[in-house]
């Protein structure tokens, strides 16, 4: 998912597809063998060839070599934590209208899924601060955003307790993926613009019940709404089209709420 195109490169990351559309994640790497499924491929073999090329194995598999798009890159990404998966990813975005030059805090980095897509949503311009209660989290995520976005130095990790504070003032989306949102509804109130998008990602009815509750309470925040996506893929072959006999069903509930302006404003 490297934010360049052209001829594939050395330390790119590329997908290798077989006939069977199986997936497997590999850097390039000058002068060295990759291994991929039974056999090997040899980098410089690929190095300066078009994205999208034929690629034959040693023991004669032919395989699509492909950069990942962001929504294959997100389910290969090497993990300790949950990831935020690319249907809910594409939700955050869009329902918590993540614009070019916003400020954005993120809390819950996780394996940095969600942070590589902010990043690219924002701009070089603009800031993407993440706040992190674990350091294997916060390492991880540096590693993959190193490997798979590249160099962002309007990125900042922080390993602090969002429920605690929110250190930045003006910032115009949150984005809480942690147990108990409700419990930076304070921290959020002050770092927020008036209009400013909170966006909650929890797993359970529960800890919706307990967020949305206290969204109602807190006079700060209204507009608020809550829902699912669903992602059904389809098999299309010749004359045979069906579902998917598998398909990604619930992962999470998103609430969206809106900063409002101060009373008397």
């Amino acid at each position: 998912m490297q934010r360049h195109s052209g001829p594939l490169r050395a330390g790119d990351s590329v997908l290798f597809i077989d006939r069977k559309s199986r997936r497997y994640l590999r850097t390039l790497r000058a002068g060295a063998k990759i291994s991929v499924h039974d056999g090997t491929v040899a980098s410089d073999s690929l190095i300066g060839r078009p994205d999208g090329s034929r690629i034959t194995s040693s023991v004669n598999e032919i395989f699509l070599v492909l950069r990942p798009s962001y929504a294959e890159l997100v389910l290969h990404l090497p993990r300790e934590a949950q990831v935020i998966y690319p249907k809910d990813a594409a939700a955050i975005l869009v329902w918590g209208d993540v614009f070019p030059g916003a400020t954005v805090v993120e809390a819950g980095v996780g394996p940095g899924a969600l942070t590589i897509a902010l990043l690219r949503a924002v701009g070089d311009e603009a800031r993407v601060v993440s706040y992190e209660g674990r350091e294997e989290h916060s390492e991880a995520a540096r590693r993959n955003v190193a490997r798979f976005f590249g160099e962002a130095p309007n990125w900042t990790v922080k390993l602090a307790d969002v429920y605690a504070a929110i250190d930045e003032p003006d910032v115009d989306r949150i984005v809480l993926d942690v147990p108990e949102p409700w419990r930076a509804l304070e921290a959020g109130a002050r770092s927020l613009v008036p209009g400013g998008i909170l966006v909650g990602y929890v797993p359970t009815v529960l800890q919706v019940k307990s967020f949305v509750d206290a969204l109602h309470a807190h006079p700060g925040f209204g507009a608020i709404s809550t829902f699912e996506t669903l992602q059904r893929f389809w098999y299309v072959r010749e004359m045979s089209i069906r579902p998917e006999h598998r398909m990604v069903a619930h992962t999470g509930f998103l609430t969206v709420a809106r900063r409002l302006a101060p009373a008397g404003v």
